[in-house]
C-alpha cells in the first residue's frame, strides 16, 4: 500500500526545493503556464514515459493509457487525486499503521458522501432549482455568467450538505467562499510554480484562510456531536467515532475540492451544451422520455444514460483533473523503464485525455463515444468512473445531473456569439474568465 506519510513529506519537499534552488525544470514549467501544459510539450517529444527533475529530484510522468494500466492498482486504499490534496495541506490518512485504517477511512468518508446526498436530495434539488428559476426570469439577450453562478450553487450545495443548516445564512456561505478562495488558489497554481514559497505575504494569507476553515469545520463538528438527528456530511463522520482532527481533515478535503470540481463539472457541461445544439436535444429528448415533467429523483439518476455520456466527455475535453500523483511504493517497471523506489510518480491525466491514438478526434466534444465499452473502460482506469473515481467528483456527478435536467428540460442554452473560452490548467481545470451564456424558454 502507498505509505501516505512518506508521499506527503516527499511531495512537499519536493516542491520547497525546487522553489529554494531553482534547478530542474521548474522554470520551465512556469514558462509553459502550468504542470499540464509541461506535461503535454514533455510527451509530444519523449513518448508516454518521461521523466523531468523537480528541484534536485528526479520525477516520473506517465502519459499514455497502455502505461497507467501497468502501474495503476485496483487495490490501492486512497485515490491520488486525494493523495496529493491531502499532501499540500499537510494531513495525513490514519495513523499510517498497515493497510486497515486507511481502508476503513476511506470507507467511512465514502458512506458519508453517500448517505449525505440520499438524506439531503431534497436541499440539492431546491438549491437548483432556484437558480433555473432566476434564469428563466431572464430576457433572452441577457448575459448568464457561468462561472459566478455555478460556483455559487456548489459553495451552497456543499456547505449545507457537509455542514447543517448554518450555511443557509448568506454571510456563512460568503466567508465561506472568502477563505475557500484563498486556500484554492494557492494550492492550484502558488505551491506547483513555486510563487507562495517566495511571497511572505501571501502565504500569511493562505495559513490564515486555512486556519480560519479549520476552525469552522471543528465548530461545526462541536455543534453536531450532540445532535444525534443530523444528516449532515460532518454527523456521519462523528457517528463513524473518528477524531475531531480526522472529521475536521476530511470535512476540509470535501469542501474544499467538492466545491471547486462540482462547480467546474457543471461550468464545463453548461458551455458545452450550449455550442452543441444536436447534443442538447439529444439530453432533452432523454430527460422528457424519463422524467417526464417530474423532478428528478436520485434513484432516476443511473437510467440517464446519455446524461452520464455528456458528463464523461465533460471531463474529458475539458481535462477536468489534469494531473495525479502517487509515490512508489517499491521498484517498479513501466514498459522497460525502471522506476524507482520512492519515486514521485505523476499521471499525465490530462496528456492522456487528449491522445488520438486512444479517443478518435479527441478536441470534439462527442459524448456518443462512451456508447462503447471499450472506451468506458479507458475512462474507469484514469479514476473518472466506477469504483476508481474519486467520491468528490460522484458527488459534482450527482449535482451536475440534477442541475442538467432541470435546466434542459426548461431552458434552451444558447453560446455567445464571439466569446473565446480558455482554460487554466490547476489542480482541477476552470475557465480563465467567466464564461457566458444566453437561455431561452422551451415552449
Amino acid at each position: 500500500m502507498l505509505d501516505f506519510a512518506i508521499f506527503a513529506v516527499t511531495f512537499v519537499i519536493i516542491l520547497i526545493g525546487a522553489v529554494l534552488y531553482l534547478d530542474g525544470n521548474l522554470q520551465d514549467i512556469v514558462n509553459r503556464g502550468s504542470l499540464h501544459e509541461f506535461l503535454v510539450g514533455l510527451h509530444d517529444e519523449f513518448g508516454s514515459v518521461a521523466s523531468f527533475w523537480f528541484g534536485g529530484r528526479p520525477v516520473v510522468s506517465l502519459g499514455g493509457v497502455d502505461q497507467l494500466r501497468q502501474h495503476i492498482n485496483p487495490n490501492w486504499t486512497t485515490d491520488s487525486f486525494e493523495t496529493m490534496l491531502k499532501s499540500l495541506l499537510g494531513y495525513q490518512s490514519g495513523s499510517g499503521v498497515g493497510v486497515t485504517e486507511p481502508m476503513i477511512r476511506k470507507k467511512v468518508y465514502e458512506g458519508a458522501i453517500n448517505k449525505t446526498l440520499e438524506n439531503n436530495f431534497p436541499i440539492l434539488l431546491q438549491l437548483v432549482e432556484e437558480l433555473v428559476d432566476k434564469w428563466a426570469s431572464y430576457p433572452k439577450s441577457q448575459h448568464t455568467p457561468l462561472c459566478a453562478h455555478l460556483l455559487g450553487l456548489a459553495m451552497k450545495s456543499v456547505t449545507q450538505l457537509a455542514m447543517g443548516s448554518r450555511f443557509r445564512d448568506d454571510a456563512e456561505v460568503i466567508r465561506f467562499r472568502k477563505n475557500h478562495e484563498a486556500i484554492w488558489s494557492e494550492i492550484g497554481k502558488g505551491y506547483l510554480d513555486g510563487s507562495l514559497e517566495k511571497s511572505s505575504s501571501r502565504k500569511a494569507h493562505y495559513e490564515s484562510a486555512l486556519a480560519e476553515m479549520e476552525s469552522v469545520l471543528k465548530s461545526v463538528a462541536k455543534q453536531r456531536s450532540g445532535q444525534g438527528s443530523s444528516q449532515s456530511f460532518v454527523n456521519y463522520l462523528l457517528q463513524a467515532n473518528l477524531t475531531e482532527r480526522q472529521v475536521m481533515e476530511d470535512g476540509m478535503v470535501f469542501t474544499l475540492a467538492g466545491c471547486v470540481i462540482t462547480a467546474n463539472l457543471c461550468i464545463w457541461a453548461v458551455h458545452f451544451l450550449s455550442v452543441s445544439e444536436a447534443v442538447q436535444e439529444q439530453l432533452y429528448n432523454e430527460l422528457v422520455e424519463v422524467l417526464g415533467e417530474e423532478p428528478v429523483t436520485l434513484e432516476k439518476i443511473p437510467q440517464l444514460r446519455y446524461c452520464q455520456q455528456v458528463l464523461n466527455e465533460t471531463v474529458r475535453t475539458a481535462k477536468l483533473t489534469p494531473v495525479a500523483a502517487r509515490l512508489q511504493e517499491v521498484e517498479g517497471k513501466v514498459d522497460q523503464h525502471v522506476i524507482p523506489k520512492e519515486t514521485l510518480v505523476i499521471y499525465a491525466l490530462g496528456v492522456v485525455l487528449q491522445d488520438a491514438d486512444t479517443w478518435s478526434l479527441p478536441y470534439r466534444f462527442n459524448p456518443d463515444r462512451f456508447a462503447d465499452e471499450s472506451v468506458m473502460k479507458s475512462f474507469s482506469l484514469l479514476g473518472f468512473s466506477g469504483n476508481q473515481a474519486c467520491p468528490e467528483l460522484r458527488f459534482a456527478y450527482t449535482v451536475a445531473a440534477v442541475l442538467l435536467s432541470t435546466l434542459v428540460r426548461k431552458l434552451r442554452l444558447h453560446k455567445v456569439q464571439g466569446q473565446v473560452v480558455e482554460a487554466r490548467y490547476e489542480l482541477v481545470t476552470t475557465p480563465k474568465d467567466d464564461t457566458w451564456i444566453t437561455v431561452s424558454k422551451r415552449n
